[in-house]
């Protein structure tokens, strides 16, 4: 049908270009929490939490220099078990600052991460990447800084990761370097620093000292660290050495139990959630021991599991119920909180991934964590990036910022002036008032397709992922770094040439 088409096309060529709004550098919530649990259920888990940390106690593994710490603040340590008395780890956690901000490179990038505010980064950790023209494979250095780009690209994420994949074909002792470097590099966004290893911390340290300058560390944090405990109440050497090397600095830390219900924690979501809390709070209280007034960021991930396989799930109401249950539980606390994201154990970005990144992503924002990781790109249980779930996550993450900044109700939002010229049973998309909201009223998603079927079916009846795909391709095509200063850039490639030369390869 010629004629149809062609009128199809005119009245496309008569559309407005699409406006690109500036989006913030993080996310001003101005929405009420929603208030999950009554005061009952929450002094029921608050009390766990307590009888773990004060009776039952704690592992701290691996790292005799932390037992000392330990024992200097007043713990009851017997061989390698911690016990804290009543009180010591809220008393301790009163020195962490409710919110903070994370500088970064570009002034108008940092964020401020407590308080009401919401910092959106990407997926972290997985050993895979998956797209739609080679399916799935080990990620690449390549990858990791194509990532970093898009990263850098996508207004509604603010914030820079760091493992956006594992880049497998570098080393595992050096991999950090070229990660902490393309970062700084091809993105000005903020970011974290490598845990797996001290020395690897104390390199992510000392790339940002070389940047900004160790004065400026003193009292700035630049980096953060993001560490997981060894659930079921185990803190290993890689935590606590990770927290002695960034809160010494003056950096940050975050860290996170990472919980599967019924096999790192017990079955029961509030068990799970009390044990959570547990952990959180201790190691919170010994990043406050190593340096009062270190920015600290609770973190909670709680999955629960197909008891039949033992298979990890997402997006399923327990893990829903726990992110809306550590937002009013840090709150209490008075400390910033890292949760939840746009997870799924789908293995492609198809509709089990949507409406479980949905859930888990809707109860993220209105639970009110504060960083949240993992919020666009996450696939396969953690396990893959998706370069088109990436793209298709930032799209919806923009659509929350919206909802999270709240409903104006002004002179100009209840329009009473709109019905100067509308006349009952009359039209508003001609009015005056229409005319000046038009290019703001609503938000526009980007990669979503609300036209008539001919008209999709004309331009090739593309699926959203197959959208994606094209989206992130024409974004790299138009990637322009920010600009580095270049002694800064050439004392950062000497630095990670020095460090790559001094050592073998080491692949595990």
């Amino acid at each position: 049908m010629p004629e149809q088409s062609n009128i199809r096309r005119s009245r496309r060529e008569l559309r407005p270009s699409r406006v690109v709004r500036s989006s913030p550098a993080y996310v001003r919530r101005r929405i009420p929490y929603y208030a999950f649990l009554d005061e009952e259920a929450l002094v029921a888990i608050e009390r766990q939490a307590d009888w773990l940390i004060e009776e039952n106690g704690l592992e701290f593994q691996g790292d005799e220099e932390a037992l000392r710490i330990w024992r200097g603040a007043g713990a009851d340590v017997r061989n390698t078990r911690v016990r804290l008395p009543a009180g010591m780890a809220r008393e301790l956690l009163k020195t962490a600052p409710a919110e903070f901000t994370q500088h970064a490179r570009n002034p108008e990038r940092s964020v401020q991460i407590g308080g009401k505010h919401a910092v959106f980064a990407p997926v972290y950790g997985p050993p895979f990447v998956h797209c739609l023209d080679e399916g799935r494979r080990y990620g690449t250095i390549g990858d990791l800084e194509n990532l970093v780009r898009l990263t850098y690209m996508l207004p509604a994420l603010h914030h820079g990761g760091l493992v956006t994949c594992e880049p497998c074909d570098v080393a595992v002792n050096k991999r950090h370097l070229d990660m902490v470097y393309a970062h700084l590099r091809y993105s000005d966004k903020p970011f974290l620093g490598a845990i797996t290893e001290k020395t690897r911390a104390e390199d992510s340290v000392e790339m940002m000292r070389l940047y900004y300058g160790a004065d400026y560390l003193e009292d700035h944090c630049v980096i953060m660290g993001n560490v997981n405990t060894n659930s079921p109440l185990l803190v290993d050497k890689v935590v606590t050495e990770a927290i002695r090397t960034y809160c010494a600095a003056g950096q940050g830390i975050v860290v996170v139990p990472f919980i599967l219900g019924g096999a790192m924690g017990p079955v029961t979501t509030a068990g799970a959630i009390a044990q959570a809390l547990a952990e959180a709070m201790v190691c919170g209280a010994f990043s406050q021991i190593v340096r009062p007034g270190a920015p600290f960021v609770m973190g909670n991930f709680l999955s629960s599991m197909s008891l039949r396989s033992g298979a990890p799930t997402f997006g399923m109401p327990e893990p829903v119920m726990s992110n809306y249950a550590v937002g009013q539980l840090a709150r209490r606390l008075g400390v910033p909180l890292r949760c939840g994201g746009g997870l799924t154990a789908s293995k492609l970005p198809d509709a089990q991934a949507a409406y479980e990144s949905a859930d888990s992503m809707l109860s993220t924002a209105l639970g009110g964590a504060n960083f949240v990781l993992h919020s666009a790109g996450w696939l396969e249980s953690g396990l893959s990036t998706s370069f088109e779930k990436l793209i298709l996550d930032a799209d919806r993450l923009g659509a929350y910022q919206v909802m999270l900044s709240g409903l104006a109700t002004d002179e100009n939002a209840i329009a009473r002036r709109a019905y100067d010229d509308v006349e009952p049973a009359g039209h508003f998309l001609g009015s005056g008032h229409t005319l000046a909201n038009y290019e703001t009223a609503y938000y526009e998603a980007t990669m979503s397709n609300s036209e008539s079927f001919e008209q999709w079916s004309d331009e090739g009846s593309k699926d959203a992922a197959v959208r994606a795909n094209e989206r992130w391709k024409q974004m790299l095509s138009e990637y322009e770094a920010p600009p580095i200063d270049e002694a800064k850039d050439e004392a950062l490639r000497d630095f990670v040439a020095r460090k790559k030369a001094a050592v073998e390869d080491a692949w595990y």
